[in-house]
């Protein structure tokens, strides 16, 4: 068998055994995923409609999670609210993955003019806090939600770089690399056949981390006024808005805050699980 094609194979042996392994913490994720898309359709409420005859409601049969001060239904919007939340997350974090993934692999792999240029980039990029960094180029360019994405993606993408970086120049100088490099294989076949199957779990783990972070970032900036605007349905957003229930109205802060918890939980879990995964297959 060629040296490619063993290569090939590396990478989907991989899954499977991960799908295998780590199949309940992956059940438990699409469990929520799938309450979520059935709630989309079993909830009777309009996630912005108003109904002020029932505003501040305890939970109860007709409102799970009882009603805000506009008598929104929590519940309902609490679904609408992971569409943001969660779905922004994962748009911000996946293209921080592939920028990073980019510019680590062209470090990694190219002389050493292209490494020192986007080293020194990434390094610019991680003198300044990310959640810092973002609320100042949101508010330079205006709070809106389109703006918070922007903001998100140009600070979650230097992690990714880092590590790609390391793991290219690690793999650089393996024995099945250099042979390719001197039967000139073309580039993007040795990039694709060599470099991506070796670090592609490990950005996986990261890109989970990346995630769950990005859902705490995305809430943090909503909750400070710079994210989602109202009244659109997002958790951090919902927090804002119980703030001055806290004591007379607890529910109203209490299920928007669960729903963070139990989803960067369960994220977390998940990339710990990928870790553990990675850690053995490289005893």
């Amino acid at each position: 068998m060629s040296v490619f094609a063993f290569r090939n194979l590396v990478l989907p042996v991989q899954t499977k055994t991960l799908l295998k392994k780590h199949s309940i913490i992956l059940l438990v994720f699409g469990f929520f995923a799938g309450l979520v898309f059935l709630g989309f359709f079993m909830t009777p409420y309009n996630p912005v409609e108003t109904n002020f005859l029932n505003r501040l409601g305890s939970p109860s049969w007709q409102n799970w999670f009882g009603t805000d001060q506009m008598g929104r239904d929590i519940a309902t919007r609490i679904l609408y609210g992971a569409g943001w939340s969660v779905g922004l997350a994962l748009i911000v974090s996946t293209a921080g993955a592939v920028i990073g993934t980019i510019i680590g692999l062209l470090a990694g792999s190219l002389g050493r003019l292209v490494d020192g240029f986007c080293m020194r980039m990434t390094d610019s990029f991680f003198a300044f806090p990310e959640l810092i960094a973002a609320i100042v180029i949101t508010g330079v360019l205006g709070p809106n939600t389109i703006n918070m994405v922007i903001a998100l993606i140009l600070v979650s993408w230097m992690r990714f770089a880092r590590l790609v970086r390391a793991l290219t120049e690690d793999i650089k100088r393996r024995d099945y690399v250099i042979q390719a490099k001197l039967n000139k294989i073309p580039y993007y076949l040795v990039l694709s056949r060599h470099y991506l199957p070796n670090i592609i779990l490990s950005v996986v783990v990261i890109w989970t981390s990346s995630w769950s972070r990005t859902i705490l970032s995305i809430s943090g900036l909503s909750f400070l006024g710079f994210g989602v605007q109202p009244p659109q349905a997002e958790w951090g957003a919902m927090l804002l808005d119980g703030k001055p229930y806290m004591l007379s109205a607890p529910h109203v802060m209490i299920f928007p805050g669960l729903a963070v918890l139990i989803t960067v939980l369960t994220l977390n879990l998940m990339g710990d699980h990928l870790r553990d995964h990675l850690q053995a297959l490289e005893k």
